[in-house]
């Protein structure tokens, strides 16, 4: 290692990797929102979504040795997964018609702000699950810490058919 290597190492520059790679998600997010519009934003971010809730999904199932999680297995594995990458969401309510979920801390952090495009990672790595282990789910985020609210809700309704709100997103189960 030479000086050159360590020239700034005694400066107070906080940033690691964390802080890093939501930076590089929130520019991405924007660049995509600036360059295609806000709805094509949305659809990028919710394809990685929708892999990313494959993913997260057949590790619970996996983990917890079923084929299909039950609602109740559902609502905490939503809770657990957001709990691991510093979410705060919590189960408001659960029923068979619905999951809502409240969230008080954005797993993304300050770096959410003005970006409602990555509020789609939420809603398909979530409607994901649901859809896949109850045959069917449809979900909104009628408030959204991104969109300068402050706290998130989702709610997650298990039936079609209902009235859904403006922005709310239809998942099928593909297992």
């Amino acid at each position: 290692m030479t000086q050159t290597d360590n020239l700034f190492a005694d400066l107070p520059i906080t940033r690691d990797r964390d802080q890093f790679l939501r930076e590089l998600v929130r520019e991405l997010a924007g660049t995509l929102e600036d360059v295609v519009g806000l709805e094509d934003a949305e659809g990028f971010v919710s394809v990685v979504g929708n892999r990313i809730g494959d993913i997260m999904n057949r590790e619970y199932r996996e983990l917890s040795h079923a084929a299909k999680l039950d609602l109740e297995q559902v609502g905490a594995a939503l809770v657990d997964l957001k709990r691991r990458i510093d979410g705060g969401f919590t189960v408001e309510s659960l029923s068979d018609d619905a999951i809502v979920l409240t969230n008080t801390r954005c797993p993304f952090g300050q770096y959410v702000q003005d970006r409602p495009s990555l509020c789609m990672m939420t809603s398909n790595v979530f409607g994901r699950i649901a859809a896949d282990n109850n045959g069917y789910a449809r979900v909104a985020i009628p408030e959204a810490i991104a969109r300068g609210d402050r706290q998130c809700r989702v709610v997650i309704s298990l039936k079609p058919g209902a009235v859904a709100p403006d922005g709310a997103r239809e998942y099928f189960a593909r297992d």
